[in-house]
Parts: C-alpha cells; structure tokens; sequence
C-alpha cells in the first residue's frame, strides 16, 4: 500500500492494512432542511459517542499489525496541533475496515484536545442537495456569524436556512473552510466522513474543494471512500490517499482468533482464512453464519474473489431467517437512512407492527435500536434492502411517506411517497418536481436532475412527462452529467413538446454535443437551434446565435465554419427591447466577420464601450446578465488593438468572478487576464495570476487551461516547455486545425522562434497562426509573422501580412495598432523611411500599455542600426530594451539585445537579484495585495483561503525578504 503527502508537506510513511475492532457504525442524520428553517424546530447533528478510557496513540499502536498506519495518523494529528492542516482519504473494499480505523482517529484525536465532527454518505441520500455537508457543519452555524456576509448568504440559502439567489458552490466551499477554521481557532478540528462515495454531489464537491484549499487552520480532514464498482469514477481522486489492503496470514488468523465465539481446529481455522482473503469484515462474519457442525470439523464455502458480495449474501442469510414482521421491521430502517429511531417507530405504527419485533434482530447482531437506528455495517443495509422483494419495499417507504411530517420535511417525504409507488402517479411526480424546485433553489442542481428524472419516470401524461425530462436534462447537463442528459433527450423527444420546447431541446443538445465532443458539427447544431428559436423566444435566439460563433470560433474547421455561421447570423432577430450590451457585440462581430475588420469596427467599439458602462453600475448588473460575456467582450477589445479597454475588462471579468464566488468561470478569466498582462510587461503580476488559475483548476477539478502558461513560457524563451505544451495542444484539438487552441499554440511557437532568433521556424507557425479567423490571435501573429519574413529574407510572406496588419491599423487607430503597424513596415524598408517608421512606432508604442512590443521595437531598431554601422546610435536602443526585456523576464529577446549590445562593444549589465526573488508566486501575489493595505480575511477572501493560512504564508514572507511588518512591506517596492 502506498500513501501519498497530503497538502502542508506533511509526509507520510508507507502502511500497511488495518485490523478493524467491531464495525459498529452509526448513520447520522441528513440535513433537514426545513426543520431548520422552522423556528419551531431545531435539530442538531448527533455527534458519534465518544470513548476516551485507554485510546490516544497508543491505542492506535496497540492495533496488530498496522505500525505504520499509526504513524500516518500521529502525523495528521501532530501536524494540526502545530499549525498544518491535512486531509487524506482512506481507500478500500467494503469490509476492509475503513470505518474501524475512522474510529480509531477520531478517539486519538478526543484523548489528544481535537475537537471531532462525522458526518456519512448514505447511497439513498444522494439526491438531498448539501445533506452530507450540514451533517458536518451543522454543530458548527454558531459561529457562521463571524463569517463575512455573501460566505453567510452563501451557507444559508444552500442550507434552506434563508431565501436567496443559489450561490456558487464554491463561494460555499469557502464558506465551510472559513466556518471549519473559525471552529479549530479554539481547538484543532478533525472532520471524518464515512462512505464518501454516497455523499450527494453538491457536498461532495464543496469537500473535495475545501480539502484542497486547507493550510494552516490546525484542521484534519479524512475521508473514508469504498473502491468504485466498474466502470464508476473514483470519488476525491488526486487527494492523499491511504489504501487498506486485505490482511496476511498471520494478521488474519490473529483477528480470527480474539474474535471466534467457539474454539476452531487447524482445518477450519485454515478454511475460514482462506475463504475471507484477508477481509476483516469476513473473518468476523463468516464464522457467525456457519453451522457449529460446519465449526466443528466441517466448514464450506463456495470459493469466489468478490468477498464483500459474499459477506453481504452472509448478512441476507442470518436477517431472512427472522420472523416476518422483524424483516419487515429491518426494511423500514433500511429504507431511510436518516437513523430516526422516532420516525421508524412512527412508520412501523402504520405497518401494525410493534417494538418487540425488534429484539430478534438486535440479538442476530444485525441493528441496534436506541435514540439512533444503528447498523452493523453498511453491508446490513444494502443486504436487507436489496434482498427485499419490490411490493415489501413500496410498503415501507409507503409508510415512511406517512410518518414524515410534510411541512417539515416535504422533501424526504416526497422521495418516498415516489419510492412506493408502482406505476405512473401524478402526485408523486408533482412532489419530486417542487422538491426540485427548492434543491435548485439551494444551489443543488444535481439534486434537481435526479427528483426531475424520477417524476418524469412517473408522469402518466405524454406531455407533462416530455416537459419534465427536458427540465432534468437541463439540470442533468449543468451538474456535469451531459450523458445521462442525453438521455433524457431522447425521452423528452418522444414528446409530443411545443414549438419552444423542441427548440430548447434542439439547443441542449448542441450544448451537450459541444461539451462532449467538440465536434465540428456543433455550429451548426446551435445554428438550427437559435433559427428555431427566433420567433419564439428573440433574446435566447441572439443569444445562441452568440454561442455558435463562439463555438465557430474555438473550433474551427471548414464545416459551418465561423464565416458561414456569421452569415446565418445575420438573420438573428432584433432584440425585444433596447439592445444590450451583449446585443451589440452580436451584431458587430457578425459584421467584423462578414462585410470585413474596418466594418466591424465602429459597431465592435460601442459593443466593449457598452460593457464598460454596463459594469459600471450595481444596478445596472442586477438587471443585465451581460457580465457572462465579459470574457468575450475582454478578447474582442484586445482584437481591436484597444488595450486599455481589453485590461479594464478582463479585470472586471476577474473582480466579478471572485465577488460572484464564481469559480468554474474565475480560471479562465485569470487566464486571460495574466497572458494580457504578459504583453504589458507585468510578468511577476502574470505569474501569480496564472498560479492561482492553476491551483484553483487543481481545487476544482476542472480541465487545465493552457492559454497564459504558453504565453508566458513562450515569452521567456523556454524552448523545451514550449513545445511540450503547444505540442500537447495541437494534438488534444486534432481535428480543429483552425480553432483558437491551435491559433494559440501556433502563435506561441513564433514568439519563441523569433526570440530565439529561428526565423523560419517562425513563420511557418505565424503563418499557422493567421489563419484562424479568431480577431485576437491573428492581431497578436502578424506582426510576428512579417519580423520572421522580414528576417529569413521572404519579403514576398512579409507583404501581404503587412497590408492586412495596416488595414487594421487604420481602421481601429489606436497607440497599439499603430505602432505594431510603424514597426513592421520599418522591418521590410530602408533608409529614412526605415528610421522613420521605427520611431513612429517607438512613440506610439509609448502610449500604450503593451511594454513587450515597445521593448521589441527598440531591440529590432538597435539591429538595424548596428547593421547600417550606427553603433553608438544603436547602443542606446539596445541599451534600453535589454533593461526592458530583462525586467520583463523575457529572456531570449533579452539575450538577442545582449548579443548585439556585445557586437557594439558594450558588455550588457547582468540582472541583480531581488529579495522578492525568493518568493513563491503566490507568496508574491499575497505580498503585493497586503501591501496595499488589505487584511488577511481580504486577501483570504480573494484567493479563496483562510485568514489562518494567509497569516502563515505572511510569516514565511517576513522571514523570507528580512522584515517582521507589514508596514515593513508596504515601503518595499514589490516587481
């Protein structure tokens, strides 16, 4: 077995597999949700019982056989008293102990000061949106005052404590963090969830996301996860991991030992280790459910890998020989996971049945039934379930519909009133569709696609029943599940729908196949789906018609390609009111695309001016969902040379995301903003801004987003990265030759090429690059494109590139635009004319904030200066950009003006080492934003982490630059 270091750096030794003590498991209570909305009723999360006498550590040590897995533990814990927080996820078959040595940690961490809180998946509770999460925070809403207001707002409406507009889930991972922090500030906090694998989707993911982002909170978190079925995705992949194997021989005939009720002989001793392979589970249960003539000399059982199945089929064999109304008893609980002993009594009442059916149960040592309904293992409850026939199973969730009280908890009664009934049932699927309704509502769009899919299934009317399948498809594909969607497509199709439905029908299944396949043939799925749109509904049909040219653009390809999608765009329909911002950026990249750039132009300028003052206003932003666009709005500033414009935008895009908690959209926007930020110069400020996309792509398990580190790494002429990752780019879009993720790599591999001075490696990926029709890219390649012309002596490739790029130049006039345009006609001239066109573009370039081309300028003016014999007039431009491209970290451009600068005869002065230099990108990022002044809960809020874990990040900074203040770091000047 092998455990991977958890974050922190805290490093974990190699284990070996634990010996579980009595699988006694109690299953907590999902979150009710309106319970605790009802002020006449407040319920709390019952706390696992704790057992303190003779447990610690050397409890731990006192397991056999398992040294090492108390030394992973004692670290866990050990680090969190000292301020590192960790978070590990226990692997492993059913049976093989995970919950015993949940067990274990939590009484360590007790006897050790922590403060402990459990929470369980449970497989039924998978559609209640956030239930796992509240088991765990719900002991600790005390204290969400001290949380800052949209963290608050966040919680509250995902936990149906307030009303609101659903949060991102990730604004309530920093919720939970921030709560779970506040907590271990008075004590250190360990957290355990048993069968992660059965959380619903909305906790689990806010878990995973919170595991990710621990630092210094003194805080524990360990996830107990079974190993997934075939074909099943593997829950909280990419955490420290510690995976229980079975046990050895020697271990297991030691467990077989303590724990045998009868004395075995060598041969059944053997039989019984064999058959269990080494399943702890099944070395208790196998011998309790064999015969004591088996015992005695005799015992058999068929062999088979699958031992957790055979310790299930054990436990179906010892509960389906109780008396009837036990095993009826036992399907009730097994029914409703909420562990309720009030609510089973209640719903055995309506079954006739009475208490003392109980007892042949707890004595089989199947259940307990206390306060709480406990099972032996989870195993009990998947047996008894599963091995019920389905009329008894309609019964007992028949009578758990009718013990639960519906204004209370409406929800879990609406799931199983659908559980009990056979056949279609207008009501039931009414129900499940108001529960959907409030789980969207809270931000549990997952949940909302399961309740729909299932009152779909019970619609007896065709239509009501197509409604309902295309609302679950919908939430199926926002919750990630774009498969199962399809899916449910198809029954939606069977309809009969009406016009607008097959139209919405029409466009999430472009959606989908956008998401899926990235499939040419997207364009014009979307095409098809904004025509149909149009009559009925104008604004989504303008809005689609925006998507199929996005798509048209990312993708590429000759098929619906983006000039045959612009031209169907044309057609849109008006807006239904005054045009919105995201209106006009329709109608001017349809005419950019169709009628050619300078066309475009005016119409393109008013769009990004739209944005500008659309965003300027909370009111404004309350009324208009705009913002959405401001991605694209952002990019097409930049393709209108308007770099002032493109920078306002994309740190809007940024702000907003961060304010929003939106963290799915707030990668890409970093993206975009440091690869801008790249071609101002501002590299440090890139850097950090393309790390924290990075992490928070680790954090929320998104696919990575290459576009700022090609830009960066192309900028500072790392050949090797480069290559790798245009390389991996190319070949991830086979197919797309001409979309932006190949214009992109293209692009970078010229900047590279030119900087190191490979010209005609240069212009075959300029040229590449030019031809995709995306405004941006082929802005920021031709110039590169006629320098490598220009330099491999290709004046006839240099050309027509220069007279595309000085079309635009006239048409938008800009700083940025003129220059780029000085520069490269000074590259394919001589003589005055040359020297003319250079400092043109010098000046022009030095009214823009694009300090890489005005650096560049100055190193190609130097060359040509050098190489007319000018060499005192060209140390000075060689001077000035080597200062510049070296600040910059543009190294190969740099190294380019030191080569010159040498055949001058002036040797370039060497970098100085900063003392900011020693800082990590984030620690530089979180440097620069306490020097303006913000507060650890600030800056925590910002990058998603807490004050604790900025506070720890601060004492590093101090000790790293040799200062102890931060008014101490405001005085420094920070790159």
């Amino acid at each position: 077995m092998q455990v991977s270091p958890p974050s922190g750096g805290l490093e974990l030794l190699g284990c070996e597999p634990v010996v579980p003590g009595p699988l006694v498991v109690l299953r907590c209570r999902g979150a009710n949700l309106a319970a605790l909305a009802a002020p006449s009723r407040r319920w709390k999360t019952p706390r696992l019982p704790t057992r303190t006498a003779g447990y610690g550590r050397g409890a731990l040590v006192g397991l056999v056989g398992r040294h090492a897995e108390h030394e992973a533990v004692g670290q866990l814990l050990a680090g969190a008293r000292a301020g590192r927080s960790a978070a590990l996820v226990v692997r492993g078959e059913a049976g093989i102990g995970k919950t015993a040595l949940l067990e274990r940690v939590r009484d360590a961490a007790v006897s050790s000061g922590f403060r402990v809180e459990h929470a369980m998946g449970a497989e039924s509770e998978t559609q209640f949106a956030f239930s796992g999460l509240h088991q765990l925070c719900a002991p600790l809403l005390d204290r969400a005052g001290a949380l800052p207001d949209p963290q608050r707002a966040a919680l509250g409406v995902a936990f149906g404590l307030r009303a609101g507009t659903a949060a991102d889930r990730f604004l309530v991972g920093l919720a939970v963090l921030n709560l779970l922090a506040e907590a271990a500030e008075e004590d250190p906090l360990l957290c355990l969830v048993d069968d992660a694998q059965w959380l619903d989707q909305a906790s689990a993911q806010v878990l995973e996301f919170v595991a990710r982002r621990v630092g210094a909170e003194r805080l524990v978190l360990v996830f107990a996860v079974r190993d997934p079925d075939e074909g099943e995705t593997l829950p909280f992949s990419g955490l420290p991991e510690l995976r229980l194997a079975r046990l050895g021989e020697a271990d297991a005939e030691a467990l077989l030992t303590a724990t045998s009720r009868v004395p075995l002989d060598e041969v059944v001793r053997a039989r019984i280790v064999a058959e269990a392979r080494g399943n702890p589970l099944a070395l208790l249960e196998l011998p309790r459910n064999a015969q004591p003539a088996h015992l005695a000399g005799g015992f058999e059982l068929p062999d088979g890998p699958d031992v957790p199945r055979r310790v299930e089929h054990s436990f179906q064999h010892r509960s389906g020989n109780l008396p009837a109304q036990t095993q009826l008893l036992l399907l009730v609980a097994a029914s409703e996971p909420t562990g309720d002993a009030a609510l089973l009594w209640r719903a055995a009442g309506q079954l006739g049945l009475h208490r003392d059916a109980a007892v042949p149960a707890e004595a089989a040592g199947l259940v307990e039934i206390g306060t709480r309904v406990r099972f032996r293992h989870p195993l009990v409850r998947s047996a008894v379930y599963q091995a019920a026939n389905a009329p008894d199973r309609r019964r007992a969730h028949g009578a758990l519909a009718e013990a639960t009280d519906r204004q209370v908890d409406p929800d879990r009664r609406a799931w199983h009133r659908a559980q009990a009934v056979s056949g279609v049932d207008e009501e039931a699927a009414a129900a499940l569709e108001r529960s959907a309704g409030r789980a969207q509502a809270r931000g549990g769009v997952a949940a909302a696609g399961a309740y729909l899919q299932h009152a779909a299934e019970l619609t007896p009317e065709p239509p009501t029943r197509a409604r309902r399948a295309l609302e679950a498809a919908y939430a199926k594909h926002e919750a990630g599940a774009s498969a199962v969607a399809l899916e449910l497509l198809s029954v939606a199709a069977a309809g009969p729908l009406d016009a607008l439905q097959h139209a919405r029908l029409q466009l999430l299944e472009a959606q989908v196949a956008f998401h899926l396949t990235h499939g040419s043939v997207v364009p014009g799925k979307l095409l098809d789906a904004a025509a149909t749109l149009a009559p009925l509904d104008p604004a989504l049909s303008r809005e689609t018609y925006l998507h199929a040219l996005d798509a048209a653009t990312i993708l590429g390809g000759p098929r619906r390609g983006l000039l045959e999608v612009a031209e169907a765009a044309r057609g849109a329909p008006p807006p239904p009111g005054p045009p919105k911002p995201a209106d006009l950026l329709l109608d001017g990249l349809v005419t950019a695309f169709t009628n050619g750039y300078g066309a475009g132009v005016p119409g393109l300028r008013r769009a990004v001016q739209a944005f500008r003052a659309q965003e300027s206003t909370a009111e404004a932003r309350a009324h208009d969902d705009s913002h959405r666009w401001l991605w694209l709005a952002s990019r097409t500033a930049a393709g209108l040379f308007d770099d002032e414009m493109a920078l306002l935008l994309a740190r809007r895009n940024v702000a907003h995301a961060r304010e929003a908690g939106a963290l799915a959209a707030l990668p890409g926007a970093l993206v975009f903003l440091a690869a801008s930020l790249v071609l101002t110069g501002e590299t440090s400020q890139a850097v950090e801004l393309t790390a924290e996309g990075e992490e928070l792509t680790r954090a929320t398990g998104a696919v990575p987003l290459r576009y700022a580190q090609l830009v960066l790494l192309a900028w500072r002429g790392d050949r090797a990265r480069t290559e790798e990752l245009c390389a991996a780019s190319i070949e991830e879009a086979a197919g797309r030759e001409h979309g932006t993720e190949v214009a992109l790599a293209h692009y970078a591999m010229s900047v590279l090429s030119n900087g190191l001075g490979d010209h005609p490696v240069a212009l075959d990926a300029a040229a590449r690059a030019c031809e995709a029709h995306e405004l941006t890219h082929s802005n920021l390649a031709l110039p590169e494109l006629v320098e490598a012309a220009a330099r491999s002596g290709r004046p006839d490739r240099a050309a027509p590139a220069l007279e595309q790029l000085s079309a635009r130049a006239r048409a938008s006039g800009t700083p940025w635009a003129v220059g780029m345009a000085a520069r490269s006609r000074a590259l394919t001239s001589t003589g005055a004319a040359a020297e003319q066109d250079y400092r043109e573009a010098i000046e022009s370039l030095r009214n823009c904030q694009m300090a890489t081309h005005l650096a560049r300028t100055h190193l190609v003016y130097g060359e040509w200066l050098r190489r007319g014999g000018r060499r005192q007039d060209a140390r000075d431009q060689l001077r000035t950009a080597h200062e510049m491209l070296t600040g910059m970290g543009a190294e190969a451009f740099a190294a380019r003006a030191a080569r010159e600068l040498r055949a001058t005869g002036e040797h370039p002065r060497s970098r100085t080492e900063q003392s900011t230099d020693a800082l990590t990108a984030q620690e530089l990022h979180i440097a620069r934003l306490v020097a303006t002044g913000a507060t650890s809960r600030e800056v925590g809020e910002q990058l998603f982490l807490s004050p604790r874990t900025i506070e720890a990040h601060l004492r590093n900074i101090f000790r790293k630059l040799g200062i102890t203040s931060r008014r101490q770091l405001r005085d420094l000047r920070l790159p």
